[in-house]
């Protein structure tokens, strides 16, 4: 039945794409420098280049399923359930295109009329400037299978210092599969550890081997560097080192990780300090249900992890939650994050319908979320130890809680501090429609940039809700507002709007406080923004 709604969803867009020609260089040359070339350049971990036409018409059909699958761009949250700074997702005009492109036979156009190809070189790094920056040399990885080796950078800073923004920059693109960044202070256990295996750096899977390491950042291939809003940053103690844990997949064996490189870039003056932590974990009783963690032969497990969060004494009252980041191994089927207030009203925080070990992110929100003590943050999260589940070791053999890659783990990770007020209101990430590299146009773009000039205000709203959206061309226009399970609340009709400004007023006074789902269609284009209601 899966193949057979593929079959036909491929037809849809067949069918959808056939009255416009596509090309590389008037169409999909502009999606991709957007939205793919980050990964898939000369030398990038992506399995093939996709900077020039000869290698994307090469690759068009393995390009073609990937779309239709939802594989790529990589991105495992469900973007229906909560939104992200910087997200890596394609609209849905841009996968017509593309599979259009390819089903007409992959034409080239005017190869002069393409946008200049972008340039990616692993010492350019995008911060504006940066006040740190060490590697940890060359490595030549000697491992048959995948190795999963830790690497130590002093810092030889004399005081402590609050990181604003951390990148980092693979020596080796293609090699590096993931990388773990971490601080610790016991440098003589780090050195004695790496002093033990007679390579450069040490194996170890689960992170560091030492359980004082603190997790400040994960990187994956595409990644943009985690900046943490102004005057905020994570504390990084003088003379500690920076250990990476990097993930050289297999199929590297003898290949050379030219020094990956740590840029930090410091916040001065008053600093807030952000803490990152697995504030739901799976170690102790009462932390998971039922513990302890174990998943037994061709079978299948669900658990729940719950957390409250604590009084604040004598103030604030609120913590605010810039990231999260859920973590599972190989056997992980799928998670759910949320949080759920004082009052019952269920705050979405992060939905991985279909877990993937190897796109594992820390996903940061567009605007922060505040969130009062007392607070319960959930995560649900269902194992699957059966042979349907291509990912799992060994189907016949019990899983239990470890580090190993034949073990199971079930914790998010939290970055957050103290809330002050106005915390809601920092912006984050201020693309609020789809951008595209250096300002490329395709034909087509017009359609996912139909409400470019969209705005809702206020959010949060308390009784009134004010939409104002720039409409392109006549055509009826249905609003809807929808809460989380999926029930229409409100919705709202007017046909045959006319081009030019679009205003309309809504009462929201009787909803409950909470999340809710903002939909408008225009007839050819759905477009979806969360809405909060606070009472």
């Amino acid at each position: 039945m899966k193949r057979f709604l593929l079959v036909l969803f491929g037809a849809s867009i067949i069918q959808m794409s056939s009255a416009q020609s596509y090309t590389w260089a008037e169409n999909t040359a502009c999606i991709f420098y957007t939205n793919c070339t980050k990964c898939h350049f000369p030398g990038g971990p992506g399995p093939f280049s996709l900077i020039d036409y000869a290698n994307a018409f090469s690759a068009r059909f393995a390009i073609r399923q990937a779309i239709l699958d939802d594989y790529m761009p990589p991105w495992q949250p469900d973007e229906n359930y909560q939104t992200y700074a910087h997200e890596r997702l394609l609209t849905q005009t841009e996968k017509d295109i593309i599979v259009g492109w390819v089903d007409q036979g992959g034409a080239a156009g005017v190869l002069a009329n393409a946008p200049t190809p972008p340039s990616y070189s692993a010492t350019g790094t995008q911060l504006p400037s940066v006040d740190f920056s060490g590697g940890i040399g060359y490595y030549n990885n000697a491992a048959a299978t995948d190795d999963y080796r830790v690497f130590y950078i002093s810092t030889h800073l004399g005081v402590d210092q609050y990181i604003e923004s951390i990148e980092m920059l693979p020596g080796t693109r293609s090699m590096v599969h993931h990388a773990l960044v971490y601080y610790e202070e016991d440098t003589n256990a780090i050195i004695s550890n790496d002093n033990a295996d007679p390579g450069m750096g040490y194996t170890n899977f689960g992170g560091t081997g030492l359980s004082t390491s603190k997790l400040i950042y994960t990187w994956i291939p595409g990644n943009d560097p985690l900046t943490y809003p102004s005057g905020m940053g994570v504390k990084l103690p003088a003379n500690a080192f920076l250990v990476v844990q990097i993930h050289y997949p297999q199929g590297t064996t003898g290949d050379i990780d030219s020094n990956t490189v740590i840029n930090l870039k410091f916040t001065g003056g008053a600093v807030r300090e952000v803490s990152l932590a697995p504030v739901l974990d799976f170690i102790l009783p009462g932390q998971i249900t039922p513990w302890p963690l174990h998943i037994s032969p061709n079978s299948t497990a669900s658990f729940v992890e719950t957390y409250t969060l604590p009084s604040i004494t004598p103030l604030p009252d609120s913590y605010t939650i810039l990231n999260v980041q859920p973590h599972m191994h190989k056997v992980g089927s799928s998670m759910k994050v949320y949080a759920v207030k004082p009052g019952n009203d269920t705050v979405p925080l992060v939905n991985l319908p279909v877990w993937n070990f190897k796109w594992q992110g820390q996903y940061s929100f567009r605007q922060p979320i505040v969130l009062p003590e007392g607070t319960v943050l959930r995560a649900e999260a269902v194992y699957a130890n059966t042979a349907s589940n291509i990912n799992s070791p060994n189907p016949s053999l019990d899983v239990w809680a470890g580090e190993s890659s034949e073990e199971e783990m079930m914790q998010v990770y939290f970055s957050f501090l103290y809330a002050l007020p106005g915390d809601s209101d920092i912006i984050v990430d201020t693309v609020t429609v789809h951008s595209t590299y250096m300002g490329c146009q395709f034909v087509g773009m017009d359609d996912a940039n139909l409400y470019a000039q969209f705005s809702i205000y206020p959010n949060p709203a308390t009784n009134i809700l004010n939409l104002s959206f720039e409409q392109y061309e006549v055509g009826d226009v249905k609003i809807s507002l929808i809460d989380l399970s999926g029930k229409t609340l409100i919705e709202y009709l007017q046909p045959s709007v006319g081009i030019g400004t679009f205003t309309k007023t809504m009462d929201v006074s009787m909803l409950s406080g909470g999340m809710y789902h903002l939909r408008i269609w225009n007839g050819t284009t759905l477009f979806a923004k969360p809405v909060v209601v606070v009472r």
